[in-house]
């Protein structure tokens, strides 16, 4: 298993498009993801990337969006606020609106107390 540090190098400046369905248009993005598990999958490998456009529903039997805000928090406290990069910005483009307010509602909050 990598060390926590080799993970901030590697997904410094990465960006990650999480959505069951859509694929991204005007942005290039590292990592393309569909579900919940494909993002754990990748955060276990890469760790956090600077950048995440996310969706909320993401298929019928996947965790969603929020899920994965979620744990993202859980892993930043875990490590003291060094798991998510402190240029870390988001998008949430969600067709979901209590969805996309829950996501920016968590990750605002908890960004702002962080710093």
């Amino acid at each position: 298993m990598k060390k926590f540090k080799s993970f901030i190098t590697e997904s410094k400046n990465k960006k990650m498009f999480i959505d069951d369905e859509r694929n991204p248009k005007k942005i290039k993005f590292d990592y393309i993801v569909r579900n919940y598990k494909e993002v754990m999958k990748n955060f276990d490998k890469y760790g956090s990337p600077s950048y995440i456009s996310f969706d909320h529903d993401l298929g019928e039997k996947s965790k969603t969006g929020f899920d994965v805000a979620k744990n993202m928090v859980e892993r930043d406290l875990d490590e003291k606020g060094g798991w998510i990069p402190k240029n870390f910005t988001y998008d949430v483009h969600s067709a979901n609106p209590v969805g996309k307010k829950n996501i920016i509602g968590l990750l605002d909050n908890y960004l702002e107390k962080r710093k």
